[in-house]
């Protein structure tokens, strides 16, 4: 990195849930320090590593959104700044950088995280920061209420959504959700400008273990928040045959699209989509107040479930092959494609857990694999609520009936007929267990070793 004489003391925005210029309360942080702001991201290998798919699409739609950004940026006269590695490795060589070229890091500015992995890397970083008198300021960004602002009245955080919802509305004011003026602003104040510095470029997806995933266009959903849709979420959100979602999980979850224009389109054309957002919210707080619930049971008796976990059935539900339609028809939409509706997330989370007795965490790994809007918080939570383990939960009595919610939310097969074009003949499998049967197995299962409810 070299710099031919910018301003001697800059600000860094690091984005990471917060891929946009606009409405950016991160970016407009460090544009309120007054220096010349540096946009930079990292490609974190800690997380990279464990993806086992040298074509994860979200790798390529992140690579994508920088271009894009970086585009962006160089209407400005500047550019991005990033970097491939461990983060705090990666900072250690960038300070290195800036300190050999004479120029003072003022502040560090993030969107806080709320994930057990991310609070551990921010620890780390405040304190490499703070050695090198650098502040490092975190901002709430990709949520509407974080951490105890929405909490119960002695304090302590909600586990029942319903109470923290209402909690939730009653909290809200024009403040929480207004837009950040972070885009109009990159035309009136100085960006570092790319003349000034040589700087890391966009690695390829090559030189980072990635093949890129082509025909983007057709499986990126638009980040358009459809206002149309959003009148009819709460009559058509339930039937996966229709387009009646808003598709716009992946760039909440990104941070493509800001979560507080997301809420002034729910405000005003749906609560009950306003509704989904604020279980967004919710997810975070638990994540955030109860680290463990990340990979143990969020509820510790539900821990000593004697899962059966067989192989063959796992198998089966992976793939798409259980001879239950609308199970096989969800599986196989999100192999092939990376997105699940969400009435059928519900069904076949419930029969793996439920019907097959596998342990949720198997779910909710291969979930987290394919996942186009992988959210740690959110596949959690509605794994854990499927289960009856999480916060909130279902009970453990409670077991979808997967021919039933087919004939209600699918009348005209379309939605089966669409990923599973052998269903009606004799190609397609016999169910590998009977509902009946199965049910029973899971309640006296599960009561075996809980308590009475």
């Amino acid at each position: 990195m070299t710099f031919s004489a910018p301003a001697s003391s800059i600000s860094i925005h690091w984005i990471r849930r917060d891929m946009r210029m606009e409405d950016n309360r991160t970016l407009l942080s460090a544009m309120q320090t007054n220096k010349p702001v540096l946009v930079a991201f990292i490609f974190d290998q800690n997380i990279l590593s464990q993806l086992d798919n040298p074509e994860d699409r979200r790798v390529t739609f992140i690579h994508q959104e920088l271009a894009k950004l970086q585009q962006q940026l160089e209407k400005f006269g500047s550019t991005l700044h990033v970097g491939y590695g461990e983060p705090e490795a990666v900072w250690r060589q960038w300070l290195r950088d800036f300190e050999q070229a004479g120029i003072h890091i003022d502040s560090v500015h993030v969107g806080r995280d709320y994930e057990p992995y991310a609070q551990t890397r921010d620890r780390a970083l405040a304190s490499l920061f703070e050695q090198h008198g650098i502040g490092f300021k975190g901002v709430k960004d990709h949520v509407i209420f974080e951490k105890s602002q929405v909490t119960k009245d002695d304090g302590l955080p909600y586990t029942v959504f319903t109470p923290y919802s209402k909690k939730w509305r009653k909290a809200l004011t024009p403040h929480d959700y207004a837009a950040a003026d972070s885009l109009d602003r990159c035309s009136k104040q100085t960006l570092v400008q790319r003349d000034h510095l040589s700087t890391g470029a966009l690695p390829t997806l090559a030189s980072m273990g990635f093949r890129p995933v082509e025909r983007a266009h057709e499986w990126i959903p638009d980040k358009t928040i459809q206002r149309q849709i959003l009148k009819s979420y709460g009559d058509k959100r339930d039937f996966p045959a229709v387009a009646g979602t808003s598709r716009l999980s992946l760039h909440l979850r990104f941070g493509t699209v800001s979560i507080r224009e997301a809420l002034r389109a729910g405000l005003q054309h749906s609560e009950k989509w306003t509704t989904e957002l604020i279980w967004r919210d919710f997810y975070q707080s638990i994540i955030y107040h109860f680290p463990h619930s990340a990979t143990d049971s969020f509820r510790p008796a539900y821990d000593a479930i004697p899962w059966d976990n067989n192989e063959a059935h796992f198998a089966a539900w992976c793939e798409g092959r259980t001879g239950y339609p609308l199970v096989d028809a969800g599986m196989r939409e999100l192999v092939q494609t990376g997105f699940m509706h969400n009435r059928v997330r519900m069904v076949v989370a419930s029969f793996l857990c439920k019907h097959l007795l596998t342990d949720w965490r198997w779910g909710e790994r291969f979930f987290a694999r394919h996942l186009l809007d992988f959210d740690l918080a959110s596949n959690a939570g509605g794994w854990q609520w499927a289960a009856g383990s999480g916060c909130d939960a279902a009970p453990y009595f409670r077991v979808f009936n997967p021919t039933a919610q087919f004939d209600k939310f699918d009348k005209d097969k379309a939605y089966v007929r669409k990923w599973v074009p052998e269903y009606g003949t004799s190609q397609y499998p016999e169910p590998i267990v009977d509902h009946a049967t199965a049910r029973i197995r899971a309640i006296e299962t599960y009561k075996s070793v809980l308590k009475p409810v």
